[in-house]
């Protein structure tokens, strides 16, 4: 809204510092300052602009892991996140947004000091209720939106942005609202009331749907005066943001003000389901949670995100805050009790998943539990600081091992497994699952070593209590292990046992499921191909009729390496495509990196080099953001070698290198398009190298930028503007422009960018 000069000084800022934190009371609207900025700017950023949303984040050790799923890394390695991240970013343009800093202030400081040192094309625009204190940090402080001074004659009350908020938010809710002579004085009163704050014209402007505007001034003034009796040391715009909150929630229902207290729990978004089971009861019920629900929404208190087709509503951090402030006011260990009722609720939530996933429900489980991750998060941290709690944190940190392995996030496993194992020693059968798991993750890692020394713990364990199931496990994946690290022999007798074992009991789950697979391509490794397609059509008559696919696609992957290692890539190629389909479905990030790698590979051995090449370029930039390729395996990591050796063979240096930048730029629909060869995605043709280019721009890069905002009839000022550059060396590049093609005016340069000249 407005906000012309704040956008202006933000830009300016970022033009002089490479991290810009904006700071301000809550409510003042920094977030949507900063997303406003951040949008103008994307095109001077080659590798975009990435949001990072720090409200739901309560453990300042997840912070760097925040901001690798913002950046889209998956990173199934044993390195830390804050490593990962580093890595990623450090040859990288970007801007990077982290938004709600004030509670984990130190971790956002030192990450923040971290990245800029190592990636110098990096900016960071923070937001904050208080600097990060990091050197070279430019502070802007967000002011509230513009108001009439008292007295001011209002010829043109749109040039006010407080005033124009609050027509629109009002004509929201009463769509016959519009500010006229009649409203204007009261309406400039209520807002020059509220300091301009955003959130609170916001909450007072749903108001008229009931209320005229001098109603609300009036009870307003009465709110404010019991607030500065009470809080005489508060700063102005926290008792006015702080009356305003007071005077929503005293407005609202009695469950309503239930709703707004309990709800508080939830650490991200939610839906109808999970509030009616965490916040119903002692006075709720759960046909007062959903009416309380619509008041609410009605009310801006919660705001109904668009999600899927389930709906789902969060609360501002802001909000948030107020509503766990009344909730501890209630009485004594209130704030405890609701959120171990949302603790309990996520577990059961877990241990439902867990119990299903070996069935036909797999992609909406791992779809329901990413979008549950902040609560996830919130739940074991509860059960992590919580005394008596550990024991219940080591079950919901296995039941959720799913989506920690099929979701495609092992290094956050990890690091919650490490946590609650370290916090409760005592021998268990909570224990012993939680280390075969975390065995199974260091696995998944490529961490060999430290696998092995969890899962023999977890072995030990589990003999020791008589747990036959996590035994079951623990002797299966130490002979995965083995396996996967070209040492067959060890594994494939641990293997037998275990196979033998889950036979016995007649349970199979997913993770049980896999050992069809592993077992298999210990005898394919040693050329027992027979029994290796024995065992995974076995596997493959269990998992049909129960409907599970994750499982499957592995064993369909197993298949296609076992005809890949005999020889016969066409075979091969049947099984990996069907694997890719379903890990597509599935959104399995690892798998679909292990079956296009796969695919490479037989393209290469069917005479396909170019294709080849493509699918190892696109390979290796994925490989990149989920980890080490192929889980670290020494025998895989030999025969990856040999693929891309025999295509740069085939192909030659310069073209092997053409092709795989070609599938390095590629979108991972397009790269999954052209593995299955579906017609959408035929081989790219080949490109020569850049130094061969018949044709080639005489303009630099920054040139091209400038070309492309003159096109879009920028003008100097504004282009310096999105550019971060001063106005004269804008217009200097123009010049240079204009110089270059043989022009003598901007129309000409728009005219040749649009007609895609390639001079340009």
């Amino acid at each position: 809204m407005g906000r012309r000069e704040a956008k202006a000084g933000v830009r300016q800022a970022l033009a002089k510092a490479r991290l810009v934190t904006l700071v301000g009371v809550g409510g003042v609207g920094k977030t949507r300052l900063a997303v406003q900025v951040s949008w103008e700017l994307r095109r001077a950023f080659r590798d975009g602009v990435h949001f990072v949303e720090l409200a739901k984040v309560q453990d300042p050790a997840l912070v760097p892991e925040a901001v690798a799923t913002a950046l889209d890394l998956h990173d199934q390695t044993v390195r830390d996140a804050t490593t990962v991240v580093v890595d990623y970013v450090a040859d990288k343009q970007l801007l990077l947004v982290l938004d709600n800093c004030e509670h984990l202030i130190h971790a956002c400081a030192a990450l923040a000091t971290t990245l800029l040192v190592n990636a110098p094309g990096l900016r960071v625009v923070a937001t904050s209720r208080q600097p990060l204190g990091v050197p070279g940090e430019q502070v802007c402080p967000v002011p509230p939106l513009s108001v009439p001074a008292a007295n001011e004659p209002l010829d043109s009350p749109s040039q006010y942005e407080a005033l124009t908020l609050f027509e629109q938010r009002a004509a929201m809710v009463s769509p016959e609202f519009t500010l006229q002579a009649g409203n204007w004085p009261a309406v400039a009163r209520l807002c020059r009331r509220l300091d301009g704050i955003p959130l609170a014209i916001e909450l007072a402007a749903v108001r008229v749907r009931t209320l005229s505007v001098e109603q609300i001034l009036n009870r307003l003034e009465n709110q404010f005066q019991l607030l500065t009796a009470d809080h005489r040391e508060a700063v102005p715009r926290h008792q006015t943001l702080r009356a305003a909150v007071d005077w929503s929630y005293e407005l609202c229902t009695e469950a309503e003000r239930l709703l707004w207290a309990r709800g508080s729990v939830f650490a991200g978004e939610f839906d109808l389901n999970s509030v009616e089971a965490v916040c119903a009861g002692e006075g709720l019920t759960s046909d007062d949670v959903f009416q309380a629900m619509i008041g609410l929404t009605d009310k801006s208190i919660l705001t109904r995100v668009a999600n899927g087709p389930r709906a789902r509503y969060r609360m501002l951090y802001t909000i948030r805050q107020y509503g766990q402030q009344r909730l501890a006011e209630v009485r004594e260990g209130a704030l405890a009790t609701w959120h171990r009722r949302h603790r309990d609720y996520f577990l059961g939530l877990a241990e439902q998943a867990d119990a299903e996933f070996s069935g036909p429900r797999q992609g909406e489980w791992i779809a329901r539990m990413r979008a549950e991750r902040p609560n996830l998060w919130a739940a074991l941290e509860y059960c992590l600081t919580t005394p008596g709690e550990i024991r219940t944190g080591l079950r919901l940190s296995t039941a959720l091992w799913f989506y920690w392995i099929a979701g495609g996030f092992v290094r956050e496993g990890r690091h919650w497994l490490d946590r609650a194992l370290a916090l409760d020693t005592e021998p268990s059968p909570e224990r012993a699952r939680a280390l075969w798991l975390a065995g199974w993750i260091a696995f998944c890692q490529g961490d060999a070593s430290g696998a092995l020394s969890l899962l023999e713990q977890s072995r030990c364990l589990a003999a020791a209590l008589g747990d036959d199931m996590a035994l079951t496990y623990a002797l299966q994946f130490i002979g995965a292990t083995h396996v996967w690290n070209d040492k067959s022999p060890q594994g494939m007798p641990l293997l037998d046992e275990a196979l033998a074992r889950h036979r016995a009991s007649g349970r199979w789950t997913a993770p049980g499921l896999l050992v069809f697979a592993s077992r298999a391509q210990a005898a394919a490794v040693l050329g027992d191909t027979e029994t290796a397609m024995a065992l995974l059509r076995e596997a493959q008559t269990l998992c049909t009729p129960r409907g599970e696919r994750w499982a499957l696609s592995w064993t369909e992957w197993r298949v296609g390496l076992s005809w890949w290692v005999a020889g016969k890539p066409k075979q091969a190629a049947v099984h990996v495509c069907s694997a890719l389909r379903k890990k597509q479905e599935l959104d399995d990030r690892l798998g679909i990196a292990f079956c296009l790698e796969l695919l490479a590979w037989v393209a290469v051995a069917d005479g396909d080099p170019h294709r080849g090449a493509v699918l190892l370029g696109a390979t290796e930039r994925i490989w990149k953001l989920v980890g080490g390729p192929l889980f670290g395996s020494p025998p895989l990591l030999a025969r990856r070698h040999q693929a891309r050796a025999h295509a740069r063979e085939a192909l030659g240096e310069k073209s092997f290198d053409s092709y795989l930048g070609q599938g390095a730029q590629m979108s991972q629909p397009d790269v999954i398009a052209l593995a299955l060869a579906e017609p959408a995605a035929p081989t790219p043709a080949p490109r020569p190298p850049a130094e061969e280019s018949p044709v080639t721009s005489p303009l630099t890069k920054r040139e091209r930028e400038v070309a492309a905002l003159v096109a879009a009839g920028k003008s100097n000022k504004e282009i310096a503007a999105s550019l971060m550059i001063c106005q004269r060396t804008a217009e200097t590049h123009v010049e240079h422009i204009l110089t270059k093609l043989g022009y003598t005016s901007r129309t000409q340069i728009a005219a040749a960018w649009a007609a895609n000249d390639q001079q340009c």
